[in-house]
């Protein structure tokens, strides 16, 4: 008996889980083991994510009244430094860990000055996991602290110190920079895209009026040989956010409403102002932290602004004639707004702080919107008036939607697959495995359909340009042959659930929506024009990573039996001067590609098509808000804004505008 006690019972089992399969992760160990539990993703999100965290950090200490300034630099390696004007992280000595508190906050996951209130009375860097992730997350990082006249400074390789915090200087000044080399093991890509962080830069300008911040990027030089540079300030605050959100839009009431208040500790500021689009655009935030998933706070607002509006149009007979009952969603139509509020003890969905989920804060913010709204509306009669007649074409229009939406519909299930004449389907019934093309003319459309593979490729031909979604109320929509040929095609619906318009992906056909148009001015209008369409009414299928756009080569380089497909001005110099080996040889033909129709279809395949060879881009919104901002002054109605985008960005020469 004694010999079988001492026997591991687990021994000769395969595979083996004893307790020697059980792994304590000490330190910052657990974060390099599965850094998507902290950061969200190794990608390029997750990569900017750590800008984030560290900015955060400094941002709070602006909340806590210390900090005027903070400095974001890209160095020409990728490596990124930001600097704050604050107090400076302690270097003292911590009495419990018997080591200096920057190395504790540096390498101890949830040790920070977040969790004592008299620190912070709110902060973004809730769990106190933030900086000590992007530690973590670098091969390298360097903390340098100027505090109490003196510099102090600790160098970390992978999170590990590599020795004690030093002084290597005296200083007049206070404050906090952060110097981190993003880890190439953790990370798929290491480039970071400046129009990601400038739009957060911005972002927090407007959300922190009179805090001052800059973002230098050290990899670009302006013909002045200086550093590309830019300033962010707002005195405006969430009224000049709201402004700049409508920036191509016709506005209905002239200046922002503006709400501001606080309750039970919660501070509560809102801007919100009406235009005459269709579409509602609310960006909401929890101690500057971008809440993109909503949550309490949004459903307080929007309970105000319904209970408010609802209240006003029924006390003054404005809804009387309306035959049907007016919903939440008419009374957010083509409105845009900014929610921002202040939590001292949040309570989010995961480290990512997508949701906020603290039940008290509805109440809070319904009464603080309301009240504001009820002497707005008492005050300023006209402009009460102009929303409410918003509401009644958005009542009305949103019912004429409904019955264009059952038209399409009730005539799919008449027709059987109710799948549009020109749409050649695959033979694949899996939607993972299928894939769609939604392609420029008949001609191209003509051209795809020889050059696919049948089995999981199908194509869709939309004829011309089609309806700008920006400007067109929901029910002229689905009127849109070639905009009832996506929806029929891709086996989505849009439906009412609770007074709010949901699209339904559950029969989706495809996994993989590829916008194939022209390489040319006429070619990118069009995908615009597609991009907006499904920004607007089908954003799941973009969230959810099923948009891409095709890139068909612009030139075909060839010398006799030897040829290359160029995708751009330097490939195509590239090929030239590979065939002509330094000489100036008239044997080289260049054909320019102006439309797909100009391949053949066995071109078209292997350059476009084919899996194993193609280009796909993936569309993500990385940025909601400057995707919002950009679209409505893209398809909007105010040219300037639009002239000056395009100059700025515009790939093609003699762009008529």
């Amino acid at each position: 008996m004694a010999e079988n006690e001492n026997k591991d019972p687990e021994k000769g089992k395969k595979p083996g889980y004893s307790a020697n399969n059980i792994q304590a992760l000490e330190g910052l160990e657990a974060v390099r083991k599965r850094p998507g539990m902290y950061i969200g993703s190794t990608d390029a999100k997750g990569l900017h994510h750590l800008v984030w965290e560290v900015v955060d950090n400094s941002i709070d200490e602006h909340l806590a009244g210390h900090c005027s300034k903070i400095t974001t630099t890209i160095h020409p390696d990728n490596s990124i430094s930001v600097t704050d004007d604050g107090r400076g992280i302690p270097t003292g000595m911590h009495q419990k860990l018997q080591k200096s508190a920057l190395e504790v906050v540096m390498t101890v996951l949830h040790a920070g000055g977040k969790f004592d209130k008299d620190t912070y009375k709110v902060s973004g860097g809730l769990h106190g996991v933030g900086v000590s992730c992007v530690n973590a997350l670098s091969s390298e990082l360097v903390a340098t602290v100027h505090r109490e006249g003196q510099i102090f400074k600790q160098v970390y390789n992978q999170g590990k110190p590599q020795k004690d915090v030093e002084v290597i200087g005296k200083s007049d000044g206070h404050g906090t920079t952060i110097h981190f080399t993003p880890d190439p093991e953790i990370f798929e890509s290491l480039e970071y895209r400046w129009d990601t962080l400038s739009g957060r830069m911005r972002e927090l300008a407007y959300l922190n009026q009179g805090l001052n911040l800059v973002l230098i990027d050290e990899r670009t030089k302006g013909e002045d040989g200086e550093f590309k540079s830019e300033k962010f300030h707002s005195e405006g605050g969430l009224k000049e956010f709201v402004s700049y959100l409508n920036t191509g839009k016709t506005n209905l009431i002239e200046q922002p409403i503006h709400v501001t208040g606080k309750e039970e500790n919660v501070e509560v500021e809102v801007a919100l102002q009406y235009n005459t689009t269709y579409s509602e655009t609310v960006f909401s935030y929890v101690n500057n932290i971008n809440t993109r998933e909503g949550g309490t706070h949004v459903a307080g607002f929007r309970r105000a602004v319904n209970r408010l509006f609802k209240a006003y149009g029924e006390e003054n007979g404005y809804f009387k004639k309306l035959k049907f009952a007016v919903s939440g969603e008419d009374f957010r139509e083509g409105m845009t707004a900014v929610i921002s509020v202040k939590v001292p003890e949040p309570q989010f969905k995961g480290q990512t702080k997508g949701e906020l989920g603290n039940s008290e804060v509805t109440g809070i913010v319904s009464r603080v919107v309301g009240e504001v709204l009820t002497n707005y509306l008492e005050e300023n009669p006209m402009q009460a008036k102009k929303i409410i007649n918003k509401v009644i074409i958005a009542a009305t229009a949103r019912h004429a939607a409904r019955k264009a939406r059952e038209m399409v519909q009730r005539k799919n299930v008449l027709t059987g697959s109710g799948l549009p004449g020109k749409l050649s389907d695959c033979s694949s019934k899996d939607p993972v495995d299928s894939e769609i093309f939604l392609v420029e003319g008949d001609s191209a459309g003509g051209t795809a359909k020889q050059g696919r593979d049948r089995m999981f490729q199908a194509i869709l031909p939309l004829r011309g340009k089609i309806l700008n979604v920006e400007k067109a109320m929901e029910h002229k929509i689905y009127e849109n042959e070639e905009i009832k040929n996506m929806f029929t095609a891709l086996g989505v619906s849009i439906e009412e659930k609770e007074g709010e318009r949901v699209l339904n992906i559950e029969k989706l056909r495809y996994h993989k929506i590829v916008i194939m148009c022209d390489a040319d001015v006429d070619g990118s209008h069009i995908v615009t024009l597609i991009l907006t369409f499904f920004f607007r009414y089908m954003k799941p299928l973009v969230e959810q990573g099923y948009i891409y756009i095709a890139a068909p080569p612009l030139y075909l380089v060839k010398k006799g039996k030897q040829f290359r497909y160029c995708w751009n001005e330097e490939e195509r110099q590239e090929a030239i001067d590979t065939y002509s080996k330094g000489e100036n040889d008239s044997g080289i033909k260049i054909q320019r590609y102006k439309g797909l129709g100009e391949m053949n279809a066995d071109q078209l395949w292997e350059t476009t098509m084919d899996p194993s060879t193609r280009i796909l881009r993936q569309v993500t919104i990385e940025d909601a808000l400057e995707a919002d901002h950009v679209f409505s002054m893209l398809m909007g109605d105010e040219v300037p804004p639009r002239r000056a985008f395009i100059e700025a960005n515009a790939k093609y020469a003699n762009v008529d505008i």
